[in-house]
């Protein structure tokens, strides 16, 4: 078996520590106000077609002791690099992924099948980062639910029209449910599986 060579991997986090907690406190933001849309600088430099901001996300929270799901299909480089900066093994199975990563937000996977938790503990279900081309503020689906005054808006280029009558269904299992981050080159946005959602 050849030796891996691991000067060949693409940079992580810049300064993991502190990158880390940033990045952690903005997807908190996102998360207790849906449909806000944040930057997250001082990015890595991942494989493509993984995008900084998904790859930013997974090395501040994932970590050993919760599998990350990827497509079969995906490239190896994309596997090792998140193997090795965030030591969290990968699982082909989406019902046993605490985390998920879909790199092409118009070629979904079935998201039933990824980890909703139980009565007992909700909390053990899976957040998806879907990647996208772009997120605005301001037009096109309408989101409503804790975090968000009255309403917002939110349009998603790069998305399959179909994510929304899905993820409508999937709030309706509230407290049961997956969570999703939305990440663009640079941005992310979340709905967690308390927000309703107006197609």
């Amino acid at each position: 078996m050849p030796e891996f060579a691991y000067e060949n991997i693409s940079p992580g986090l810049q300064h993991p520590v502190l990158d880390s907690q940033r990045i952690f406190r903005a997807v908190l933001l996102t998360m207790s106000r849906p449909g806000t849309v944040t930057v997250l600088g001082n990015w890595p430099a991942p494989p493509s077609p993984l995008k900084p901001a998904a790859a930013s996300v997974c090395l501040a929270l994932a970590d050993l002791d919760t599998p990350l799901w990827l497509e079969s299909t995906i490239h190896s480089d994309i596997q090792t690099y998140l193997r090795f900066h965030c030591g969290c093994p990968l699982t082909q199975k989406q019902e046993d992924a605490s985390f998920a990563v879909v790199m092409d937000g118009n070629d979904l996977p079935d998201l039933k099948k990824f980890e909703a938790g139980t009565e007992e503990y909700p909390d053990r279900s899976a957040t998806v980062i879907i990647q996208v081309r772009e997120l605005n503020v301001g037009r096109g689906v309408t989101l409503t639910g804790p975090g968000i005054k009255d309403s917002t808006k939110l349009t998603v280029d790069g998305l399959d029209s179909g994510f929304w009558h899905e993820f409508k269904k999937n709030s309706e299992r509230f407290p049961l449910g997956y969570d999703v981050i939305l990440a663009s080159d640079t941005e992310i946005a979340s709905l967690p599986r308390t927000v309703r959602v107006e197609v």
